[in-house]
């Protein structure tokens, strides 16, 4: 799994679920993205993120999960929901033991480490780009 799964094309559910997170977490503090493979079942699309935030004085770290589920068809087709939700913090060194406990208790596959810029994709400050 590369970094192609993350396509942030316009309308798909990582798309949008990076706007989201652009809009509720100060996107230059987001060092390290990882996803999990999206889950496609029943009309419906499921994702899931784990985020690294450094605070802005570099002395803690926050983890986040990100999630949505995308509805591709039927009578709700386009609703769309999504929960951002601080998951664990630790000194800005604990990286490796604050991603392997968030793992864990996600009980998924392994997660796939995807550079935020890729990520998050055209925003800027949380906002589309122009143009």
């Amino acid at each position: 799994m590369g970094q192609n799964i993350i396509l942030n094309e316009p309308g798909s559910g990582w798309a949008k679920l990076a706007a989201i997170v652009a809009e509720r977490l100060p996107r230059p503090e987001i060092d390290q993205v990882w996803v999990f493979r999206s889950v496609r079942r029943a009309g419906k699309e499921w994702g899931t993120a784990i985020l690294s935030r450094v605070d802005a004085n570099g002395q803690r770290r926050r983890l986040y999960t990100a999630r949505f589920v995308h509805t591709l068809k039927g009578k709700e087709r386009g609703q769309f929901s999504a929960a951002v939700q601080e998951v664990g913090s630790g000194p800005v060194e604990a990286l490796p033991g604050l991603v392997a406990g968030v793992e864990r208790r996600l009980d998924d596959d392994a997660a796939t480490a995807v550079a935020p810029d890729i990520w998050f994709g055209p925003l800027t400050d949380g906002a589309p780009r122009q143009g």
